[in-house]
């Protein structure tokens, strides 16, 4: 599917030029708070939610769709946020080219692409070579989030991370349906609104394991990119 690319001028908006050159996201934001990952935005419900109940705390909020940079942006302007920074890149780029190693205290990844039909399932984002990754970039003890509303991704998530003994899980089953004071997006409020439960997983890197900087597959490619409009 083409995207229709516009020119995005926020404050907020980062491509990556600007991240290569400024060297850090410390220097991006202008201090060293701890820095957190909001993985697949969408149109930016959740990481304003979360980045207001923790101004202690720098988040990064990716998408890899042109508009949905677009209305985070807007929305994090209009929230008067100055924590928060909006980059359209893919995830398993942005982790092994710019994160790297023990750089996030919590990465959160909310409704991805299910992949539906079984016959592109291995397409998912959430396998063991993203953990290997994920891993390699949480600190110790910081946290993995993972929800979705698709049943067989919630399922598999949960048995996928739970057999992971480099996390220590903090619910007491693989997934749980009990959101607490977890953020709801519009995206999660439709199916919670028509009785569909959200699964939810969350992790906490266990300490002193070391990590080495895993291998990014053949396979992977990065066929969305474009460069962003110019005036």
């Amino acid at each position: 599917m083409t995207q229709r690319m516009t020119l995005i001028t926020s404050p907020v908006f980062i491509p990556e030029a600007q991240l290569k050159k400024a060297g850090s996201f410390a220097a991006i934001f202008g201090n060293d708070h701890p820095l957190s990952l909001d993985i697949g935005c969408g149109i930016g419900d959740f990481v304003v939610q979360i980045a207001k109940r923790h101004p202690e705390r720098n988040f990064i909020a990716i998408d890899i769709f042109n508009q949905g940079c677009r209305q985070t942006c807007s929305r994090i302007e209009d929230a008067g946020l100055n924590n928060v920074r909006m980059l359209r890149i893919e995830a398993r780029y942005l982790l092994y080219e710019y994160l790297g190693k023990e750089s996030l205290q919590t990465i959160y990844l909310n409704c991805p692409d299910p992949w539906p039909k079984k016959r592109h399932r291995k397409r998912r984002l959430l396998n063991r070579d993203f953990l290997n990754l994920v891993l390699y970039c949480l600190q110790p003890g910081g946290v993995f989030n993972f929800s979705t509303d698709f049943v067989d991704y919630g399922e598999s998530a949960g048995e996928l991370l739970a057999a992971d003994r480099r996390f220590e899980n903090r619910h007491s089953s693989p997934y749980t349906f009990e959101l607490g004071d977890y953020p709801i997006s519009k995206y999660m409020q439709r199916f919670l609104d028509l009785g569909q439960p959200i699964y939810h997983c969350s992790y906490r890197k266990k300490a002193g394991l070391t990590i080495d900087k895993p291998k990014l597959n053949k396979g992977f490619r990065l066929r969305w990119v474009k460069e962003e409009p110019s005036e």
